[in-house]
């Protein structure tokens, strides 16, 4: 009878795995397929404080994603700290190209180094990476910034006398705009009577330093600010001694703003940056390098102190009254009903 079970149990136990054994030659395993890496393109901002770097990050965003390719947008809020920390942070997840908006262009080498060594193409943005051997710089003719600047007081014809409200000397670019302002002050026998360099490019030291300077204003004919939100506090504080409209005030960027100062008379020209312009090209480029590819465009090559990099330099435009309606709304850069809300037609 024992026999009898034990022949049982085990006829059922060789069943069982004479059935996991079909089963298992059934079973059907299908492998997942490897997802596909999307390529990245990690992009780390000065800060969001001036307006244009808005327009720059949705243009550049804009013209990536249309080529297949994804954007990490990093705001280092104007710290140095946080821009070193961001662009290693990019490093360590092995983006495919790093952009940069230097907030210290001489305090990025280092880390720039250590990119190109993880084989991650650098390109400076608008600002100048200092000794640090970009493989590409794009931005706009800074000198002739300052030049079109000076140039609109000479064409005004009664400036003697102009204070300086630049940006920071850490921003590579201030340099040379102040260059361009300067040699055309001397050639045409403008006197500069001071200049100011806001720290981290806040305006409001700018009105803070006016406020402290009474003596500045009064003999000043116009004040050249470094860009046009310095250019806001600058009217408020003219309005303040009743100067607003009669001390001439040039700045750079075509902030809504100042464009709609411009119309009013408060100022009396903006430089215009077509940053449609440089975001589209820089985009290119980045995807350019990711491939292996020249960037189109190159038409420069400019020294960062140490060597010698490709660069794509574009143009920048002087609009004042007379042409802003050509230049800026022709444009789509800022809508006429915003130009001239406080100006109607």
């Amino acid at each position: 009878m024992r026999s009898k079970r034990l022949v049982c149990i085990i006829s059922v136990i060789m069943s069982a795995l004479l059935f996991c054994g079909c089963a298992a030659e059934n079973t059907t395993v299908e492998e997942e397929e490897p997802k596909e890496e999307k390529i990245t393109i990690g992009f780390s901002f000065d800060s969001f404080l001036i307006e244009r770097w808005e327009k720059d990050r949705d243009v550049f965003v804009t013209t990536a994603r249309e080529a297949g390719v994804e954007v990490n947008v990093q705001n280092a809020n104007g710290d140095v700290k946080t821009q070193l920390e961001q662009i290693g942070y990019f490093i360590e997840k092995k983006v495919d190209a790093i952009v940069v908006v230097a907030i210290d262009s001489g305090r990025l080498r280092g880390v720039v180094a250590e990119a190109k060594a993880a084989g991650i193409p650098v390109i400076a943005y608008d600002r100048m990476l200092k000794d640090s051997d970009a493989d590409l710089y794009i931005s706009f003719d800074n000198e002739s910034v300052g030049t079109l600047m000076a140039k609109a007081l000479v064409n005004e014809g009664h400036t003697k006398k102009a204070l300086m409200l630049s940006g920071p000397l850490e921003d590579s670019n201030v340099t040379d705009v102040n260059k361009g302002f300067t040699n055309v002050c001397r050639k045409y026998g403008i006197t500069v009577t001071d200049t100011f360099y806001a720290p981290n490019w806040t305006p409001e030291s700018a009105a803070d330093y006016l406020r402290a300077n009474p003596t500045k204003i009064d003999e000043a004919d116009a004040i050249m600010c470094g860009n046009d939100n310095i250019a806001t506090q600058v009217v408020r504080v003219l309005a303040e001694h009743r100067k607003a409209g009669t001390v001439l005030v040039t700045g750079q960027d075509a902030d809504l703003e100042a464009c709609q100062r411009i119309v009013q008379g408060t100022q009396l020209m903006t430089v215009y940056k077509p940053v449609e312009k440089e975001a589209k090209a820089a985009a290119d480029a980045a995807v350019s390098l990711i491939e292996g590819k020249e960037p189109r465009g190159v038409n420069k090559t400019v020294s960062d102190g140490t060597y010698d990099i490709p660069a794509i330099i574009l143009d920048p435009i002087a609009v004042d009254k007379n042409n802003i309606d050509s230049t800026i709304i022709a444009s789509g850069f800022h809508r006429k009903d915003e130009v001239y809300l406080y100006s109607p037609q």
